[in-house]
């Protein structure tokens, strides 16, 4: 039982403080070790399941990260329902650092991840993916997304109900131009790690919630000197308390049973690839 779970967590490595007795789980992929052990415990009554993104020492960049790995890994444990924290850039002045901003949409800017199971590429195993394409045209739960939100309101953080997270390659930040041109096209955040995770998890069936802590207004949206990685670990780290209470009630609002766009997103497709079965 222990090593088995319902909601995954993908978070820094100071998230994992509210889950209950621990069980550190290893786990092997077709895709290659995700970027750490699984962290899998009780809390709320529900079985979570926390990976670290980038290790507990935070030793893979966000161009780097596993991210096939690490959804296969979460659903190979039972996880059906993903919340993907992260730190972002404002592009709007009114976003400025402490603001929880929960996204509707997304835009790629990456420019070399992974971002299928469905390529057609045998794995190890000899099992060979169809190409196949899945809808993604609202990337996020929106059982989630409501969640959230009622969520970070219960806590008296007054979240920000939609918006697009932009998704860059990193791990540099912007220029000043690339920012104000993504201010230009009316995006709210900017970030490095929430895409290829949301479309790998919508690909395997799963939920998927982004929960935007900003931390900076971006190069380009204010005078200065633009954003220091010491301004953005500073601001996580003052918000880090208050992201977990959020979290905490995001899982114990989460529902048990899934009919949302998320757990439909594979029917009526031949994928060639089952999904993994977590353990018996």
């Amino acid at each position: 039982m222990t090593a088995q779970a319902e909601i995954g967590v993908i978070g820094g490595s100071g998230l994992y403080a509210f889950i209950d007795d621990v069980t550190e789980v290893a786990v092997e992929t077709p895709y290659g070790p995700p970027s750490d052990s699984l962290f899998i415990g009780e809390t709320a009554g529900r079985r979570v399941a926390f990976l670290p993104r980038h290790g507990r020492k935070h030793h893979t960049p966000p161009n780097r990260i596993n991210y096939r790995a690490n959804l296969w890994a979460l659903a190979s444990v039972g996880v059906t329902q993903v919340l993907g924290p992260c730190a972002v850039g404002g592009l709007r002045s009114e976003l400025g650092p402490g603001t929880l901003v929960v996204p509707d949409q997304l835009v790629d800017r990456t420019k070399a991840r992974v971002q299928t199971f469905y390529d057609g590429e045998a794995l190890p195993d000899g099992r060979v993916p169809n190409v196949v394409h899945v809808s993604f045209a609202d990337p996020y739960c929106p059982e989630g997304r409501k969640a959230a939100v009622s969520a970070a309101r219960a806590a008296d953080w007054d979240a920000v109900d939609g918006g697009t997270l932009v998704v860059v390659e990193g791990p540099r930040f912007s220029t000043r131009a690339e920012s104000r041109w993504h201010a230009a096209q009316g995006w709210s955040t900017v970030g490095m790690t929430g895409h290829p995770e949301a479309i790998l998890a919508r690909e395997l069936g799963l939920c998927y919630t982004s929960l935007n802590l900003v931390t900076d207004l971006d190069a380009g949206v204010e005078t200065g000197d633009g954003v220091t990685h010491e301004e953005v670990l500073k601001v996580f780290a003052g918000n880090v308390d208050r992201l977990r209470t959020v979290l905490f009630g995001v899982v114990r609002a989460l529902p048990a049973d899934r009919d949302c766009l998320c757990s439909h997103a594979l029917d009526g497709l031949d994928t060639g690839l089952e999904p993994p079965a977590p353990p018996s």
